[in-house]
């Protein structure tokens, strides 16, 4: 009889999976290619008059006050932190209207300019995907968190066309244990998303191709990834700090003007900062041909006001969260230490190899998940995965230092506040 019950419980938890992972790609696929399609269709038309990108955050995020305040009765969007809610708490975070509310708001965000991503909207809507089957009876309701982490393991393969990512985000970063229910119904999930991938393609987000790495380059990738964690810790405590001030200011004209004001003058000065940036990382990688003084002060500049950018988008109103600016970030960083020390002292190193391996320290330091950033980073671009090795060393390098830098400030901070 109880063997009866738990082979009930897995066919339901079967058919559940297979049926969040559906929808989750279905949600990620078309979030990500309409977004994709009209953020680089408005670029490109408003790029010839550039007075235009000081407005359109305003517009976006002004788009997106208003649909909260009459669409979705006043209710706010908190990111990621909403999954950690419903599953910590067990409470109901995360209702149906999230999917409508997040994937609207995403895409308003980075269409419009705002300089985030939508990944972190795709992982909420595809976890509230989850909770809401969850909630159906005779699907599965005993597995609460199982659900929620398949939507979102669907979700992030379907973003980045790798199944080990999914899988790893959601066990890493979203439930933080592993259990054989949230192993089975996570794989059924990825599975299922990358299976509907080949219906449609599945392209690298980058059209570049590694061809390997030099040992002489490791005392360069060590100091890559410490400077990509201290990135990161700057980015996490840039956002905190930034979403704080603006959520004091309670006038909302003044609250969401602002931030998409200072958004969108920085666009003007710096094109690359447009919705998500990825259209920047093969232009920077091309211009690091002709290597130049004026190349390496643009790419500085360009990794410390990613994430400052980013943050006053999400402190304005903006949806979105740490994905894209961490990954655009780290590979800006990453090409400019290849190019400085090109430049400066004759080295020989593989720009795109460096930006690479920037991009998945930063983001292992901004998500503490070292092997989520690992798969993720490798599957960016054909033969990604001839630089494990130090791209493992650089995530695990990246995420201890972040972690002992968070925990400083955090200790710091008491000692100076007792």
């Amino acid at each position: 009889m109880r063997k009866k019950i738990i082979l009930k419980g897995y066919f339901n938890l079967f058919i559940g999976s297979l049926i969040v992972g559906i929808l989750s790609f279905l949600l990620a696929i078309s979030l990500k290619t309409l977004t994709a399609y009209f953020q680089e269709g408005l670029f490109e038309k408003v790029k010839h008059m550039r007075l235009l990108f000081v407005v359109l955050p305003s517009v976006g995020i002004t788009s997106i006050y208003f649909t909260r305040k009459y669409i979705f009765k006043g209710k706010q969007n908190k990111g990621i932190k909403e999954i950690f809610q419903t599953l910590d708490k067990r409470k109901n975070e995360l209702p149906f209207y999230k999917i409508p509310s997040h994937y609207i708001n995403g895409f308003l965000t980075v269409v419009f300019g705002g300089s985030t991503g939508v990944e972190v909207s795709t992982v909420v809507a595809t976890a509230a995907i989850g909770a809401s089957a969850y909630k159906k009876n005779e699907i599965a309701n005993s597995y609460k968190t199982e659900l929620v982490c398949a939507g979102v393991a669907a979700g992030v393969t379907a973003l980045f066309g790798s199944p080990i990512a999914g899988l790893l985000f959601a066990i890493e970063a979203i439930s933080r244990k592993a259990s054989k229910t949230l192993i089975f119904s996570c794989s059924i999930a990825v599975i299922t998303s990358w299976a509907c991938m080949y219906q449609f393609g599945n392209q690298p987000l980058f059209n570049f191709a590694i061809n390997g790495w030099n040992k002489e380059a490791i005392p360069y990738m060590l100091l890559l990834s410490i400077l990509a964690a201290m990135l990161g810790v700057y980015f996490t405590k840039t956002v905190i700090f930034i979403k704080s001030r603006f959520a004091a200011i309670k006038n909302n004209f003044l609250r969401v003007n602002t931030g998409a004001l200072i958004v969108g003058v920085s666009i003007f000065f710096f094109p690359q900062l447009y919705g998500d940036s990825y259209h920047a990382i093969p232009q920077l990688v091309n211009s690091s041909r002709n290597i130049s003084a004026g190349l390496i002060g643009l790419l500085l500049i360009l990794a410390l006001l990613k994430p400052l950018i980013a943050s006053f988008t999400l402190g304005a109103g903006g949806d979105g969260g740490v994905f894209a600016p961490s990954l655009v970030s780290g590979a800006m960083l990453g090409i400019l230490i290849a190019v400085f020390f090109n430049f400066y002292f004759h080295t020989h190193l593989i720009i795109l190899n460096f930006a690479l391996i920037g991009a998945a320290a930063m983001l292992s330091a901004a998500l503490h998940a070292p092997m989520t950033a690992l798969f993720l980073t490798c599957g960016l671009v054909v033969g990604g995965f001839k630089l494990f090795i130090p791209v493992l060393v650089g995530v695990l390098l990246a995420k201890s230092i972040a972690k002992y830098l968070c925990n400083y400030t955090v200790y710091s901070y008491k000692r100076t506040s007792s």
